[in-house]
């Protein structure tokens, strides 16, 4: 099933915003704002992920500031609101696990990664950002605008990079390359 702002791909409906809007991160421009923004809830997360999470707790901590730290250690890293887990934020704005590198905002979790210390990267949610995942009977794939993302619609139109493209891993990561390459056949891309 296709019509113009949506396409099925295996059991998953992707509105085509995700297909044709530019898009590449610009962390000089934004400074990670998508792991600061203010909020009472931090990013979705799943069970099976707080389960991953809780198994490298205390080696991501190691690349946490102190702040961060002390809020996991009192209050977790994760709450559920309504129904939905969600992780922790400090101040009701950055991610508990972000760090700062120079004044830029970053994953913890995927500091650890990248040190090669886990094999778990970061929460899917937040892997596929801009793209959200919602469900009404299914998946449904759609971007999520914020404002504090304007340089990174600039950069992709520089770069002539689109979501589906800059999400490319994060897609195959949740899907499979399989699905990832049905998408891509289904629009030409």
């Amino acid at each position: 099933m296709n019509n113009k702002n949506m396409i099925f791909v295996e059991e998953v409906l992707v509105r085509t915003e995700v297909m044709e809007t530019p898009f590449y991160c610009d962390l000089p421009k934004c400074k990670g704002a998508c792991c600061t923004l203010k909020s009472d809830y931090g990013a979705p997360i799943t069970q099976d992920e707080i389960g991953e999470i809780e198994n490298i707790l205390e080696t991501v901590k190691e690349n946490l500031p102190e702040r961060h730290v002390k809020e996991i250690e009192e209050n977790g890293f994760w709450e559920e609101k309504s129904g939905e887990l969600m992780l922790r934020s400090v101040d009701k704005r950055a991610c508990v696990f972000v760090y700062y590198d120079d004044d830029i905002a970053k994953c913890g979790i995927e500091k650890t990664y990248f040190e090669g210390k886990t094999n778990f990267r970061k929460p899917i949610s937040c892997h596929l950002f801009p793209i959200r995942v919602s469900n009404f009977g299914g998946d449904v794939l759609r971007y999520e605008r914020i404002s504090e993302c304007e340089p990174a619609l600039e950069n992709g139109k520089d770069k002539n990079i689109k979501i589906v493209e800059f999400c490319d891993e994060s897609l195959q990561r949740l899907y499979g390359s399989n699905w990832y390459s049905s998408l891509k056949e289904t629009t030409g891309k």
